[in-house]
């Protein structure tokens, strides 16, 4: 059985290199939407595969931290990046270009670390992440599965250790130390109510 769980965030960024003239010469933004779809073949006490309200916690953070925010490319022009980073609280660097695919890549590779850290205690079985859908505009989107998600050859690699977050964002995370959990592969315990 597959679930599904919709967040929304506004972003702004630069597409360095991609064919339309707009997008890779301007800042812009999008109202994206981005589908998280879990599966599983049991159900937990509750009979559900993994709480909606759980999704609420770590991964909402997560997705939430491009919300008004600018994305920059770790490899774009080092005077854009710190005057973006002069004048904006909050953006995030990756180590792709922030493009709907790449963006579907990197929500799936934090995602799928924060379910592999996860304490379950409601006996969640084999709960996996099935796919992540960024929708860019309301025409157009990218799914990624977990076979394009680790896919360094063919379409960049992705290190977690390369996603930095500014300090303003990692201040509104309900747990500040997060992503220093994640990269050192700690157990994220989930909050005994929601």
């Amino acid at each position: 059985m597959i679930i599904r769980k919709l967040f929304k965030f506004e972003n702004a960024h630069i597409v360095r290199n991609c064919t339309s003239r707009r997008c890779s010469h301007s800042i812009h933004g999008h109202s994206y939407k981005v589908e998280v779809k879990l599966s599983s073949n049991y159900l937990d006490k509750g009979q559900m595969i993994y709480d909606f309200g759980l999704m609420k916690v770590n991964i909402k953070d997560l997705i939430d931290s491009f919300d008004h925010a600018i994305t920059l490319w770790r490899d774009d022009n080092p005077e854009y990046i710190e005057w973006a980073k002069k004048f904006s609280e909050r953006w995030i660097v990756l180590p792709v270009s922030p493009s709907a695919e790449q963006f579907s890549r990197v929500f799936f590779l934090m995602i799928d670390k924060v379910l592999e850290l996860m304490e379950f205690r409601n006996e969640e079985r084999e709960v996996k992440l099935y796919s992540i859908i960024v929708h860019e505009t309301d025409t157009g989107y990218a799914e990624c599965f977990r076979e394009d998600a680790y896919n360094f050859d063919g379409m960049g690699e992705i290190n977690l250790f390369d996603i930095v977050f500014s300090d303003r964002i990692k201040q509104e995370w309900r747990d500040k130390n997060l992503w220093d959990k994640i990269l050192k592969g700690e157990k994220l315990i989930p909050p005994n109510e929601i």
